[in-house]
């Protein structure tokens, strides 16, 4: 398992579609092992037409990366 990484540290990540990429940890999810970084893992997410949003859409949602994939910067 990764380090002690929290929100607001600088990961690079070492494994999977995104490696060598760098970026600044937004969220974790400490339940389900992932973290979301800032600008990476960025998903369209489809919205059904509802009585408060009539035309439904599409929603940009963030896509927690593994912390096993993750290195923290500096080390």
């Amino acid at each position: 398992m990764a380090q002690n990484l929290k929100s607001g540290d600088v990961v690079t990540i070492i494994a999977g579609d995104n490696k060598g990429k760098s970026g600044k940890i937004v969220k974790m999810d400490r339940k389900n092992h992932k973290a979301m970084i800032e600008g990476i893992g960025i998903r369209e997410r489809h919205m059904r037409a509802t009585q408060f949003n009539p035309k439904g859409g599409k929603k940009d949602i963030h896509v927690g990366i593994d912390l096993s994939n993750l290195k923290k910067e500096g080390k």
